[in-house]
């Protein structure tokens, strides 16, 4: 569906209109351009290369060298910025040493250029591979972080192995559908789960990333006062909830705001409306009148 979607004359550009809320653009130019306005209104910013599951390793070199010339563009720039990205889009579904291989790489450049990099997290059932990598890495690199799901029943064991770690930590509650026997559903149980994983790190004076979109949980961590801490912040994906990103920028708390680019933006757009299904509605709006510049939200 997705080839069959961009390689239409009519209708890749009517869902291009859809993506162009949550994705900058098709272009590293893109990415850096809006980061860089985000930074001067006063947010953080993450940036990420559309892609995951790569299984030709051609495709994997070529993402690597596209994630270092993005990092050499905000050296350049002088954008302080993290650079987010799957480690399948770097090897991991081919062999996991390409993925360390090109991870190395990576946090060296990264490392001279005074920025952070931060590995997401992806299926269970990758989850042991993803983390051994990481170690490995964060031996010689303090500036490589991780993502944790909450939703995992293992992430408490892992959480208190990795506040020993120097590379932040990011929490999200987990898109993936999993076995029962190995998480636990969207609940109240969650978000009492999601905040006790984020207190770990706030009480451990451990960088954290509160990674959600969820008032529920955003209640909570300002009634409790992580976001005052000076080692949490709040992270949220570009074209979601840019008010409320602006509401919590203005009353001084950080915030940091997901950026993506690249083509890949169709399985991007379809992880936006699965994760929250009324963004259907946005979706089909923007189809009819068009982009706007979303970036003027926040």
């Amino acid at each position: 569906m997705k080839e069959y979607i961009q390689q239409s004359s009519e209708l890749n550009p009517i869902f291009q209109r859809a993506a162009k809320r949550f994705v900058t653009g098709d272009l590293r130019e893109d990415g850096v351009s809006v980061g860089n306005q985000l930074i001067q209104k006063g947010y953080r910013i993450s940036l990420e290369f559309i892609g995951e599951n790569t299984i030709n390793k051609e495709e994997c070199l070529q993402a690597k060298e596209e994630f270092i010339a993005l990092m050499k563009e905000c050296g350049d720039r002088r954008l302080s910025a993290r650079i987010s990205f799957d480690l399948s889009h770097i090897g991991l579904s081919i062999e996991p040493g390409l993925a360390y291989q090109n991870l190395m790489e990576m946090a060296k450049e990264a490392q001279s250029r005074g920025l952070s990099l931060m590995i997401s997290m992806e299926e269970s059932a990758k989850t042991d591979q993803i983390l051994t990598i990481y170690k490995k890495v964060a031996v010689d690199y303090s500036n490589v972080g991780i993502t944790l799901q909450a939703q995992l029943h293992r992430t408490f064991e892992d959480i208190n192995e990795l506040i020993h770690y120097p590379g932040a930590i990011r929490i999200v509650k987990g898109a993936y559908q999993e076995p029962s026997n190995i998480c636990t559903p969207r609940s109240e149980k969650l978000d009492q789960r999601y905040l006790e994983l984020v207190e770990i790190c706030v009480k451990a004076g451990h960088q954290v990333s509160i990674a959600s979109h969820d008032n529920a949980i955003y209640e909570q961590v300002i009634e409790r006062g992580f976001l005052r801490n000076p080692y949490a912040e709040a992270e949220m994906l570009y074209g979601i909830r840019p008010e409320f990103c602006k509401k919590l920028k203005d009353e001084g708390l950080p915030v940091r705001v997901y950026l993506t680019y690249g083509v890949e933006w169709y399985l991007y757009l379809c992880h936006r409306i699965a994760e929250y299904p009324p963004n259907i509605y946005t979706a089909i709006t923007d189809m009819i009148y068009g982009k706007g510049d979303f970036s003027q939200l926040y």
